[in-house]
């Protein structure tokens, strides 16, 4: 079974930085891995993804100021946020999948709290 571990979450003030980063358990390769995100009450909204080579995608709400990453030696990925804002807070996830579909895998996320 396929571990997901999410860490780099905190407070910080609008304007501000973080870097989050999700580790994977064993030696598994996957064709997709993405950040997704939820505050009480929503359901989880993806945030940006990557595939094994690099292509990015992300949501028009942190366009500009997320940037995605990932380590395929260390099956590790990251979300280096930029210009936080309020709105921004929230749950982080990681997940993974292949080309056509998300493995119903999840971490125990990591908390975001971005202060106006």
């Amino acid at each position: 079974q396929v571990q997901l571990v999410e860490s780099g979450g905190g407070l910080v003030q609008a304007g501000g930085s973080l870097r989050l980063s999700c580790g994977t358990s064993g030696n598994n390769i996957f064709n997709r891995m993405g950040w997704f995100r939820q505050t009480p009450g929503k359901q989880r909204e993806l945030v940006a993804s990557i595939t094994h080579d690099g292509a990015t995608n992300y949501a028009d709400s942190v366009k500009g100021r997320f940037t995605i990453s990932r380590d395929n030696a260390k099956n590790t990925m990251y979300l280096q946020m930029n210009s936080l804002k309020a709105g921004d807070t929230a749950v982080y996830y990681c997940r993974v999948g292949n080309s056509e579909v998300w493995y119903n895998i999840w971490g125990q996320g990591t908390q975001v709290t971005v202060s106006s």
